[in-house]
């Protein structure tokens, strides 16, 4: 870290010394450290020597509207001076949580019309595994308990939402529930057999569904998660009516749909929700974060269906109570920054931006196709995975010790640009507001990274 002033060195330190990161590897990390983010304005940050960088990772797929808004630390600071914090438990709330409510319900698909809050995705997910258990429980189905999810659906790192997540590799080392939660196959055309076609692929993944639900027992199975785009498990687009007729075996077997909307809300796909805009579902139960804050202040939500609302809102008996909730549930200053980057988004025309942009972004990236390991560019708009491969006719993977993701992330760094590197694979989900300029650089920045990678992957005998 010699490229660092002394105070940036003695922050390095601090930090490595004593800040637990999420998803470490530490046969590296206690040699080299973090990478200190000390600024940010619109699509660029700005790292602890003052080098500038297009961010290609969105902070985390979460900075929609990018960095720099004034107009959020207002909304912050004046709610801060109105009132900080109040707990929304029982009979007391504040104007933002409210607000925020009926402008949730307002966007979100049909019925889904009843919001709770936690500090983030994980939470929400495991909110609606509660809630679905307390619902069944109110209907007299106690037995309906047990959740199904695909591999590579990515849910969360709380215990719950770990245990629904089927990325495999996070698995590794730590406990998982293994009874409650049952994962299908990952749904993704690109590894399908060759000789397949996408509309039998799709067939036998819904027969999948539906068999996993009759090997469980129709009475035993309560929820089905699912991401519309699987983001953290490689950006998964299933195939074409994949969704609809997932929803259709729910509802036929008296399950609940939960559609996690954590990457794919608030612009990402061009849409408020993707659900029903982009993939024509209304699922039972919405969860969403990140982008509802645009990760300016921690903030979740579960969105749930006039129906389950109408169940749960009973006491289960005398004197007792809905008993599940956060000391920070409906935060008034998380809730107002929401009410304020929602108010940015639908100003800005946001979502009209990402169809424009998104669609230039996709265009572009396809051209990286020509490369030689460029196996498969997949995704929609401004979620946007490169899966890397030995041989594009066998779709061999690379050698994992080339490490061939953080290879190409590494190049790209060194040229000013941040991208997510995942195995063999490299994600992109810049903040929604790039312009087509921004688009170029990026994509000449990672061709030439891919191109560098080659070469060296050539030279080490890995290709």
């Amino acid at each position: 870290m010699n490229y660092l002033d002394k105070e940036m060195q003695n922050v390095w330190q601090k930090d490595k010394d004593h800040h637990i990161h999420p998803w470490t590897d530490f046969s590296s990390f206690n040699e080299t450290g973090a990478m200190i983010l000390s600024g940010g304005d619109k699509a660029h940050v700005t790292d602890g020597a003052g080098k500038r960088y297009l961010d290609g990772i969105g902070g985390l797929w979460c900075v929609n509207i990018g960095y720099g808004r004034q107009e959020i630390a207002q909304a912050m600071a004046d709610q801060v001076m109105k009132i900080p914090y109040y707990s929304a438990f029982g009979h007391h709330t504040t104007q933002p949580a409210a607000e925020l409510s009926a402008k949730l319900a307002e966007l979100a698909p049909g019925d889904l019309n009843h919001v709770f809050y936690g500090c983030g995705g994980s939470v929400a997910n495991d909110t609606a595994v509660r809630m679905v258990h307390f619902y069944f429980n109110q209907l007299g189905k106690p037995s309906k308990k047990k959740i199904i999810s695909r591999i590579d659906g990515y849910h969360g790192s709380t215990y719950m939402a770990m245990s629904i997540t089927g990325v495999k590799f996070d698995h590794i080392g730590f406990d998982i529930e293994e009874e409650l939660v049952h994962h299908i196959s990952c749904p993704n055309p690109y590894r399908r057999p060759v000789e397949q076609s996408l509309e039998d692929f799709c067939d036998e993944k819904i027969q999948e569904l539906e068999d996993k639900i009759l090997e469980l027992g129709p009475d035993n199975v309560a929820m089905f998660f699912a991401e519309p785009i699987m983001g953290a498990g490689g950006v998964i687009v299933p195939p074409p009516g994949y969704h609809k007729r997932t929803l259709d075996v729910c509802h036929k077997y008296d399950i609940l749909y939960i559609s996690d909307e954590v990457v794919t809300a608030f612009g990402r796909l061009g849409h408020m929700f993707a659900s029903e805009d982009e993939f024509g579902i209304i699922p039972d139960i919405i969860t969403c974060a990140k982008g509802l804050t645009s990760g300016y202040i921690p903030l979740g939500a579960t969105i749930i269906s006039d129906r389950i609302y109408d169940v749960i809102n009973k006491p289960q008996a005398e004197g007792a109570l809905f008993t599940h909730g956060y000391t920070y549930s409906g935060h008034p200053v998380s809730c107002a920054v929401a009410l304020k980057n929602i108010e940015i988004l639908e100003r800005e025309n946001i979502c009209d931006h990402v169809k424009e942009m998104g669609g230039y972004f996709e265009e572009q990236l396809h051209t990286l196709s020509d490369l030689s390991i460029v196996g498969d560019v997949r995704g929609k708009k401004f979620m946007i995975c490169i899966e890397n491969v030995a041989n594009k006719e066998t779709k061999e993977l690379i050698d994992n010790k080339a490490k061939v993701g953080n290879r190409i992330a590494d190049y790209c760094e060194d040229k000013g640009l941040l991208v997510r590197p995942l195995a063999h694979m490299n994600i992109l989900s810049p903040p929604l507001i790039l312009t087509k300029e921004n688009i170029d650089f990026l994509v000449s920045t990672l061709r030439n990274a891919i191109e560098s990678t080659i070469s060296d992957l050539k030279e080490e005998g890995f290709l």
